[in-house]
């Protein structure tokens, strides 16, 4: 990786007394994944959009490419590519006129538009499907399209938004394969995710709640430094009372559910686990199984959350 793609340097953004994004500060290599993580409101789309040039800041300042974001928003415009959960396709055209569409909206001329969408087509797998419109296009198929709409025009960067919001696990696993083939050949991506375990397989990872950045990392680095604690996984259900039996067990910091388990945060996994098993057997969930399990990015997610609550 050469060089950065982002650079952020105490980033505020204010709307009236309301502080949305609160003195952040980061950078992100060329060629990286990074992953912008965060609850609904914590500042995310608020900083993809001063980023993108589309909203000026109140403080501190940001560079895109090597361009300011509140003084070249144009020149930021022209050189990144953006795509939102919500497709910004055109039902009514095929997948060819989807592309002619974006690629004329870019300024590619015959010769290169048509190198392009050859491109596109090869690298989302849509091949066969040139003539089918997108209105038929089942929503891991439009999901494709969009990203080749959104890169027809050759990026340096690309920003992704909720990218894959309702789509498939397989869909959103080939998905991913696309965006690690892109940053291979050098294209930096800004992705804003509810998936962990996407998260997972970024490069590095910010942590946004109520505008301030909380963490900052690779997800290795993140879990190590965050996990204050043990985690126990407890097969029990998933009923909100077996939750509420976990969460009022001697010991238990927080309990939340966890696919079909429910994961308590202790101290001591030695000291702490037979207690919550204990208190289990009295409130009649006999033979109830704990084992301690490795933090995953979401149990640290949930422990961030709540830390930085308690303290606001």
């Amino acid at each position: 990786m050469n060089g950065h793609s982002i650079i952020v340097d105490k980033l505020t953004k204010k709307f009236g007394d309301f502080i949305a994004v609160n003195e952040i500060s980061f950078a992100v290599e060329r060629g990286e994944i990074f992953g912008f993580l965060g609850p609904n409101g914590s500042g995310k789309s608020t900083t993809m959009r001063m980023l993108c040039g589309l909203l000026e800041p109140t403080g501190g300042r940001a560079e895109v490419l090597g361009f300011d974001v509140a003084r070249q928003a144009e020149e930021i415009k022209q050189r990144i590519g953006y795509m939102s959960q919500k497709f910004s396709l055109y039902n009514d055209l095929t997948v060819m006129e989807n592309l002619d569409f974006y690629g004329g909206v870019y300024g590619l001329k015959s010769a290169k538009l048509t190198e392009r969408k050859e491109f596109v087509i090869e690298m989302a797998g849509l091949k066969g499907r040139e003539r089918e419109l997108a209105v038929n296009l089942s929503t891991g198929w439009k999901q494709r399209l969009a990203l080749g709409c959104a890169i027809i025009h050759e990026p340096e960067m690309v920003f992704l938004d909720e990218p894959t919001g309702g789509v498939d696990p397989v869909s959103r696993r080939k998905f991913w394969e696309m965006l690690y083939r892109m940053a291979e050949t050098g294209t930096t991506l800004f992705v804003t995710t509810h998936y962990m375990d996407e998260a997972e397989h970024c490069h590095r990872l910010g942590f946004i709640y109520q505008g301030d950045m909380i963490a900052l990392g690779t997800p290795e680095r993140v879990k190590r430094e965050h996990a204050a604690g043990a985690i126990l996984e407890v097969d029990i259900g998933t009923s909100e009372e077996a939750l509420r039996a976990v969460a009022g067990a001697p010991g238990v910091i927080e309990a939340y559910f966890y696919g079909a388990m429910v994961h308590a945060k202790v101290g001591s996994a030695k000291a702490d686990g037979p207690r919550l098993r204990a208190h289990l057997d009295k409130l009649g969930h006999v033979g109830a199984e704990t084992r301690e399990v490795e933090p995953s990015l979401e149990d640290i997610f949930v422990g961030l959350i709540e830390r930085n609550r308690e303290r606001s």
